[in-house]
């Protein structure tokens, strides 16, 4: 088996003997690509509604009520809706590239960059930046 780097800078070509003996199917990239790209919308949709809930007082209240009233706490609303964005981005990005053949190396890293700026967004230096108090 051969296979090309599919980045485009400088495509290399790699004999892979051990993988022919697998005798596997070729399969599209984009499932893969969709489900990293999901995690790091996830993660930033969740960074972003900490902030947004310091920042304003209605969205605070909003992001409260989606507790249930389970004495979850603070996160609870936030984490639901990192979850449900998580979830739907997965969904429509895996429908939309389940034949396709991506980049992966650069859907990994636009996902670890947006898993970053939502993890410093939940870092409690910054978010507490955005009080209205």
């Amino acid at each position: 088996m051969t296979t090309t780097d599919p980045g485009g800078k400088g495509a290399s070509t790699i004999d892979a003997p051990e993988v022919d003996a697998l005798h596997l199917d070729e399969r599209p990239d984009g499932p893969g690509a969709a489900a990293m790209l999901a995690a790091g919308i996830g993660i930033f949709v969740t960074g972003l509604f900490t902030v947004l809930s310091e920042a304003s007082v209605p969205i605070h209240d909003w992001l409260g009520s989606l507790e249930f009233g389970r004495g979850v706490g603070p996160l609870a609303g936030k984490t639901i809706l990192g979850t449900l964005s998580f979830f739907a981005s997965w969904i429509v990005l895996g429908m939309a590239w389940r034949t396709k053949d991506l980049d992966l190396r650069r859907w990994f890293w636009i996902a670890v960059a947006l898993g970053v700026v939502g993890t410093a967004l939940m870092f409690p230096p910054v978010f507490q930046a955005f009080a209205t108090e």
